[in-house]
């Protein structure tokens, strides 16, 4: 597949388009995503990473002993999928079931694709701005954050010879698409049913889904 390949846009309708609003608060609260690359035999190579999004920029690092990076030539394509809470829709849940009963079951989900250009930067000054970064950003709501810098020198650069650093650039706007398949298609009624429906199940993952729905549909 090589450099010259290209990966396609996720499949999104009209209602389900989240905004560029929508999309920067996403990434603000999912703060990791799955890089996915080919290798030059063609293989595909998907790793789940922390990352920084920053404008057009993802900055992450992988495990030097992950194959992952060594397969990923300079400037290849990538796609990097962040994905939030999914759950089952039964169409037992719609209002309109009883209706008509031309109903059938689907899946809602939240996410956000982001392709472009991916480096690989095996330098530990790269990498230790990345992490410093990652932990900032992970630390900075705790009452006793943790710093980088509270490691001892000595292990803090065998830890960073342990990882490598990788890069992708977003280089044109539509490279960038968020979905929120939240029932949009649905009346007011059906969509009221599922958010009942998924409440009900007892799932904490289907009763975020269902959260989601609510803002939606108030929204």
């Amino acid at each position: 597949m090589g450099s010259r390949a290209t990966i396609e846009g996720v499949y999104v309708p009209p209602p389900n388009a989240m905004s560029q609003a929508d999309v920067a608060d996403f990434l603000e609260v999912h703060p990791a995503g799955r890089l996915v690359t080919v290798g030059p035999d063609g293989r595909p190579d998907a790793t789940l990473l922390p990352v920084i999004v920053s404008g057009t920029r993802v900055v992450a690092h992988l495990a030097r002993a992950n194959e992952h990076w060594r397969r990923i030539a300079p400037g290849a394509p990538g796609l990097l999928v962040v994905s939030g809470a999914d759950a089952y829709v039964s169409p037992g849940w719609y209002a309109s079931k009883q209706e008509h009963g031309r109903v059938v079951p689907t899946w809602n989900y939240s996410e956000v694709q982001l392709r472009g250009t991916v480096t690989v930067h095996d330098d530990p000054e790269w990498v230790l701005d990345v992490v410093t970064r990652l932990t900032a950003r992970h630390e900075r709501s705790r009452e006793k954050p943790w710093a980088v810098t509270d490691a001892p020198p000595a292990y803090l650069r065998g830890q960073l010879r342990a990882i490598v650093g990788v890069e992708l650039v977003v280089e044109e706007a539509t490279a960038v698409e968020g979905k929120a398949k939240l029932s949009q298609n649905r009346s007011d009624a059906d969509r009221r049913g599922v958010i009942a429906g998924m409440r009900a199940e007892g799932n904490p993952t289907a009763y975020r889904v269902a959260d989601e729905m609510e803002r939606a549909l108030e929204g």
